[in-house]
């Protein structure tokens, strides 16, 4: 299935949380958002269990296939494997700052190497004819990142890369832990705006502390002759994954109701029932809705039953029944109390 490389909302790839189930929910709640794996190392995918690593369903298209790696060879060959399995963009991971990402030469380390960077996507781009796009930082450590943001993006685009989604801060690679490096090294969208005014003829998404759809919007807004390709959610979406609902209408501009929490349970359910069926446990699934009904009525038994019961050998879809019952329960006695105290 092609796809514009132009997407206007992703949702990023997060290690031990995007996986096929999440896909699978996500994709319950928008039908354009674009949606990544997990970062899969490319020897991994050459010499590992390619149908648990790759496997997926059909129903998560538009989805990315991003891999971890610094040997192009193998990034062409793994990049070429993705591709058969029906990945619709190869994407390279420049930005993870994990200790063990570092120790295997590739993730934010690669910022320091743009030249690498550069040979990595040359050898995907031309294994593949899917688009090849490139993840990365503005930087790591002491580097510039005016320089090294620039350098990384310019040696890609070399050789004829178009596509890059940049999260908005440095990676500090000494000192601090990846989830440290989520948080506190600081925001600079300006700069990833300024690539975009420099280099037009790129397609530039932003990611990097962008919390909800309002803030989606305002970094797609061109009032400062500024316009972005795109922008990439992250843990807001997994987090608080109604927001997701709304994409297809605020984002993409589609003609299209939203999607309400109980709607894309209905249909995620289909494919929790055919994961069922093949033996997989509704725990594995379910973990991934506990935001879904955030501030809601209901919302913390949801959360409880989907984790008490829902890890029960054989539980299945009465699990989520039960769930959903609690929140509208909750919501019709919240109501009620509503309309006493206004009667009185």
């Amino acid at each position: 299935m092609p796809i514009n490389n132009a997407q206007r909302l992703s949702v990023a790839p997060m290690m031990d949380w995007t996986d096929r189930n999440c896909r699978a929910f996500h994709r319950a709640l928008s039908s354009r958002a674009l949606l990544y794996t997990e970062m899969v190392t490319a020897p991994a995918v050459i010499h590992g269990d390619r149908e648990r690593l790759l496997g997926f369903d059909a129903v998560e298209h538009p989805v990315a296939l991003q891999l971890g790696g610094s040997d192009p060879a193998q990034l062409g060959e793994a990049a070429r494997i993705g591709e058969a399995y029906g990945y619709d963009e190869i994407n390279l991971n420049v930005g993870c700052p994990s200790d063990r990402v570092q120790s295997g030469k590739f993730g934010a380390c690669l910022m320091r190497e743009p030249e690498l960077v550069a040979d990595c996507m040359a050898a995907i781009k031309g294994a593949v004819g899917v688009p090849a796009t490139v993840k990365c930082r503005i930087g790591v450590d002491d580097q510039d990142p005016e320089v090294s943001l620039f350098a990384t993006v310019d040696a890609s685009a070399a050789v004829g890369i178009t596509h890059f989604i940049v999260h908005a801060r440095k990676a500090w690679l000494k000192g601090l832990s990846p989830k440290e490096n989520r948080d506190v090294p600081p925001l600079d969208y300006a700069l990833v705006r300024r690539l975009k005014r420099e280099r037009p003829h790129l397609s530039i998404s932003i990611n990097g502390g962008i919390g909800d759809l309002d803030q989606a919007e305002a970094h797609l807004d061109a009032s400062d002759g500024v316009q972005l390709d795109g922008v990439m959610l992250g843990r807001a979406a997994y987090h608080e994954p109604a927001l997701l609902g709304q994409v297809d209408r605020r984002i993409f501009g589609l003609d299209v109701a939203d999607v309400d929490p109980f709607a894309a349970i209905e249909r995620y359910k289909p494919y929790m029932a055919g994961r069922l069926a093949e033996g997989a446990h509704l725990a594995g699934m379910a973990r991934h809705m506990l935001g879904l009904m955030h501030g809601r009525a209901g919302a913390r038994a949801f959360r409880r039953i989907l984790t008490v019961e829902g890890v029960k050998a054989g539980a299945g879809l009465e699990v989520v029944d039960r769930a959903v019952e609690a929140v509208r329960e909750a919501e019709a006695r919240h109501s009620r109390l509503g309309a006493s105290e206004e009667a009185a």
